[in-house]
């Protein structure tokens, strides 16, 4: 028997046509909302929407078996990562299954995982449990899980609790009981502009971000030195680093702007903000020097988006439950990050098991073995059995 006549056809076309979706991070999702809205409709089960800013992204929160005690969330983002720039052998958005692999963007991070729990709906229907099912889909997780804000903040405004939530994230299908947290930061240094022939009379902001870049680099150093490891991560330690800068016009010129993007991957203990304070606080003995040459010099900074690490015990029960429907044990931690934080911190018991490797997600030919996703399908199979 080969892979392939493993995986249910209807859970393979359900994952194509997620798939032929282009929800990339900077579009809409809402034509992959409609669907999974209509295809849901098709069971008797109705959904929530919760919105963007702007009505062209929205979350979508569906409960199976209403009326009932609450159950599981069986949780995904819709968006993906870009294709530019990358070499695909393949149309991206065109799911295409070459030998034991299923090729597309989406397909391990995590259109996968999402496909497998709208194909079980209608078995968990059947089954008729005295629980409910849920589904979160949300927008947004790619840029800073944004989206599953509101929908976490929509739960708590109608009272609702569920019991647990698995976060379908690639893991090979083996329960990941925690990971760092994420958080990006821009800072944006003003200084004057000036003929380079006269750098005495302008501030050069390339110069002072810089300072600022290296200092950052020096506290992660000390950060690799210092801070206590957890050898459960790939790097035992929390993370700096600086992603993006620019500034400048020509290089006879000093340069009056220069903004620079920098993320800090932080174990779960560790606080996000000491740090920041500290990066802070070292840029505003920098800005004396400054305004002695121009007095509107400034130096700002902004926490753009933050996701709060996860750290769950083997022990609880619903990691304990990802080990039993999945068949493979606890896999301890990631340092990649995921919404299951988020989650857990809205006080509901998370663990992340989903199809797929993360070596493969965001990656050009980004791909999913097929093996893997007949296991996800075992797995909703035995959670509607469960």
């Amino acid at each position: 028997m080969t892979v392939i006549s493993r995986v249910s056809p209807e859970l393979l076309a359900i994952l194509a046509q997620l798939i032929a979706f282009k929800t990339v991070s900077r579009d809409s999702n809402l034509e992959l909302i409609d669907w999974i809205q209509t295809y849901l409709k098709q069971y008797g089960v109705s959904s929530r929407l919760t919105y963007d800013s702007t009505g062209k992204k929205a979350n979508l929160f569906a409960t199976v078996g209403e009326g009932k005690k609450p159950g599981i969330i069986l949780s995904g983002h819709t968006d993906v990562v870009p294709v530019d720039g990358q070499e695909w052998h393949t149309d991206p958005f065109t799911a295409v299954i070459n030998g034991d692999r299923l090729y597309a963007r989406g397909a391990a991070d995590m259109k996968t995982y999402i496909a497998a729990a709208l194909h079980a709906i209608p078995q968990y229907i059947a089954a008729d449990r005295d629980q409910a099912l849920h589904l979160a889909f949300s927008y947004d997780e790619e840029v800073g899980c944004l989206g599953v804000r509101s929908l976490i903040r929509d739960l708590d405004e109608i009272g609702l609790q569920p019991a647990a939530c698995i976060v379908g994230e690639p893991t090979l299908m083996r329960p990941v009981i925690a990971h760092k947290g994420t958080h990006r930061f821009r800072c944006c240094v003003r200084g004057k502009e000036a003929h380079s022939s006269y750098t005495t009379q302008g501030v050069n902001a390339i110069e002072y971000a810089s300072k600022i870049v290296v200092y950052i680099r020096e506290l992660a150093d000390r950060l690799a030195l210092q801070e206590a490891r957890d050898d459960s991560y790939t790097v035992p330690y929390s993370t700096l680093q600086t992603g993006l800068i620019r500034g400048g016009l020509a290089t006879n010129i000093v340069p009056k702007d220069c903004d620079f993007q920098f993320e800090a991957r932080t174990l779960p203990d560790m606080k996000a903000d000491i740090l920041f304070e500290e990066i802070q606080e070292y840029a505003r003995k920098l800005i004396p020097e400054m305004v002695a040459v121009e007095p509107l010099a400034r130096i700002d900074f902004e926490w753009l988006a933050s996701a709060p690490g996860l750290q769950m015990q083997e022990s609880d029960a619903i990691v304990q439950l990802a080990a039993q429907l999945s068949g493979n044990a606890p896999d301890g931690a990631v340092s990649y990050g995921t919404e299951a934080g988020l989650f857990q911190q809205a006080g509901i018991p998370t663990v992340i098991c989903g199809p797929g490797s993360i070596e493969q997600a965001h990656s050009p030919n980004e791909y999913v073995e097929l093996a893997q996703v007949a296991q996800c399908e075992r797995f909703m199979q035995r959670l509607c059995d469960s």
